[in-house]
């Protein structure tokens, strides 16, 4: 069966605890899953090439600045962070502080981490709804996000998401700060 649209099953009842979702994610290893704060399991279908490759230009431009200022840590979509809310989510791109990281055990590091990301970026591919992701741009906020980006190449826009504020969307072609949180990070998006 080709997968072309995320199947959004409803498991709040059966309450998967976090090692069984971990291990669930494990013997499936062939899906994307998450699972959303209401209990909602996300079975996504996998990207298209071009998605696939916008997706990882984006994590190569947070890597390289990484490495250069070696200020934390950057993470692909593949890796599930358990938030404090309960959602186990997989962002596109993702950036945790030194500090924020050091303080987990090598165990949690190891399986999904009980972390918010302090950063994040979302990229809307074809098959994902605006309104799925921005309720899990939502999630992350709602879990500690400090900065993210939700970038919707349908509308040729950005949605940034920050700590205690409304939603700003600018129009592509912009150039993105990542503020005080990824200093000296900027990002120069034209079109898509």
């Amino acid at each position: 069966m080709m997968l072309t649209k995320p199947i959004i099953l409803n498991i709040k009842n059966v309450g998967l605890s976090d090692e069984q979702f971990y291990q669930l994610c494990q013997v499936n290893d062939q899906w994307r899953l998450e699972e959303t704060a209401k209990g909602e399991l996300i079975i996504m279908p996998p990207v298209g090439a071009i998605s696939g490759n916008r997706e990882s230009e984006l994590n190569g431009l947070v890597w390289l600045w990484n490495r250069q200022t070696k200020l934390g840590k950057v993470f692909s979509s593949s890796t599930v962070f358990i938030l404090p809310n309960g959602g186990k989510r997989s962002p596109d791109v993702a950036w945790i502080s030194n500090q924020r990281w050091n303080r987990l055990t090598l165990e949690e590091k190891e399986t999904f981490a009980p972390i918010c990301p302090d950063f994040v970026i979302e990229l809307r591919s074809r098959t994902d709804s605006l309104h799925q992701l921005q309720t899990k741009m939502q999630e992350y906020l709602n879990s500690g996000l400090k900065l993210g980006w939700l970038i919707n190449s349908q509308n040729q826009q950005v949605e940034i998401y920050r700590q205690n504020q409304p939603v700003e969307i600018v129009s592509l072609p912009t150039t993105l700060s990542g503020e005080n949180i990824l200093s000296g990070f900027d990002l120069e998006l034209s079109k898509f």
